[in-house]
């Protein structure tokens, strides 16, 4: 019982931890201030998101070794401090779009990479028996964070100013991840649950070994997962990138097209305990084609949903309770097919699509807006790759291996 209450504990601190990674979505309640008060593009505003997203997965490969060999909570600790330095150093740039992109895009980007696989990881391995479900709850506060400071950066940015935001934000991810770090630790080595026994005979992929990663990324299952995952993340960050100025741009007020990035960011967050639990139920490969399937209808009708604040909330719900879903079945899926001894460097790797996703969602957008005054065509290429990655989810198998 000890044991038990212990790893919960530890998911507390992935809670905490993720919460603050989360800000990133919030993302999207920037773009005005930036343009209006330092006259950015915005392309230039979704070059800074991008950047942060890049740097996230980048750093995360380096972050997912380093935690596999010192322990989660030295890392994560380390982090929450570099992700703060970096909005902090942000308010003191003066506006600059280099600056901006160094402090937030690359340090803040890599200090959210330190952090974020340091709780998946250690759930993980804590939860064998659940891996879908834990997974999806880890990582659910992230989604959350998105509403919490998509509201608390709205407040900042109206009392004070944006740069004066920064300031505040930094220390608020600077104190909250470094205390959600202490509770991170990972189990004895060869530790189980209580009367838990891998089901051999339930899965295949339950008696996968543990891959190195030299090994992984010789198997075209890595790379099979790798581009759904690209696809996947693309649609759902090209939304989170501009959905609120898609809103106003489409006609609605400031307040209402905020409420709607609220709304993806808590389906975000709900979608990935739910597609990590129905996971666990129908597996991986079914849920990830289904998840693929519902995101693809949204993308292509989502030109249409922009007029109405019930509109924009219902595309931005579906949109946020799908993407949320590729952020509990990856990591999964990466535990399964690769085994869980690694799984800090492995899934760092998988990662990196993510931060392929980071760069082509956004800056799709953001491009497309400025050479047509419309995001409508940004939509549809992100729809068809939803549907090509539910086509190859449905040929998914597991490694065979002597």
């Amino acid at each position: 019982m000890e044991f038990l209450r212990s790893r919960w504990l530890v998911v507390i601190g992935a809670l905490i931890i993720q919460v603050c990674l989360g800000a990133i979505y919030s993302w999207s309640v920037f773009v005005t201030p930036l343009k209006d008060v330092f006259s950015y593009s915005t392309t230039q505003t979704q070059a800074i998101f991008s950047l942060a997203l890049a740097t996230f997965a980048l750093v995360m490969i380096f972050a997912g070794k380093l935690q596999d060999m010192i322990g989660p909570r030295i890392v994560a600790t380390l982090g929450g401090i570099v992700l703060g330095v970096g909005y902090m150093l942000a308010s003191i740039t003066d506006g600059s779009f280099p600056l901006i992109a160094l402090t937030v895009g690359i340090i803040g980007g890599a200090g959210i990479g330190l952090s974020y696989v340091c709780p998946i990881a250690a759930c993980l391995k804590w939860f064998p028996d659940k891996r879908g479900m834990v997974t999806g709850l880890a990582v659910a506060g992230f989604g959350v964070g998105a509403w919490i400071f998509a509201k608390i950066a709205s407040n900042f940015i109206e009392t004070h100013d944006l740069l004066t935001s920064f300031m505040y934000l930094g220390v608020i991810f600077m104190v909250a991840v470094v205390a959600g770090a202490q509770f991170l630790r990972n189990p004895p080595a060869g530790w189980k649950p209580i009367g838990w026994n891998q089901p051999e005979s339930k899965s295949k992929i339950a008696s996968v070994k543990d891959f190195e990663w030299r090994d992984m990324v010789k198997l075209k299952q890595f790379w099979t997962l790798w581009i759904m995952f690209v696809f996947g993340a693309a649609a759902g960050l090209l939304v989170i990138g501009i959905l609120k100025p898609y809103g106003v741009h489409s006609g609605l007020s400031a307040a209402a097209a905020a409420n709607a990035v609220g709304v993806l960011a808590l389906f975000n967050g709900a979608g990935r305990i739910i597609w990590g639990t129905i996971s666990d139920k129908i597996g991986r490969k079914n849920a990830m084609t289904l998840m693929f399937l519902l995101q693809s209808v949204m993308m292509l009708v989502l030109i249409k949903m922009g007029s109405t604040e019930m509109t924009l909330s219902i595309a931005a719900a579906w949109v946020g309770f799908n993407f949320g879903g590729n952020l509990a079945l990856f990591p999964s899926a990466t535990a399964d097919f690769f085994g869980t001894k690694n799984v800090g460097i492995n899934y760092g790797l998988m990662f990196t699509a993510y931060g392929v996703a980071g760069i082509a969602g956004p800056i799709l957008a953001g491009s497309v807006f400025d050479m047509t005054d419309s995001y409508s065509w940004a939509f549809i290429p992100a729809g068809i790759a939803c549907l090509i990655a539910a086509s190859i989810s449905i040929s998914l198998k597991p490694p065979h291996h002597n």
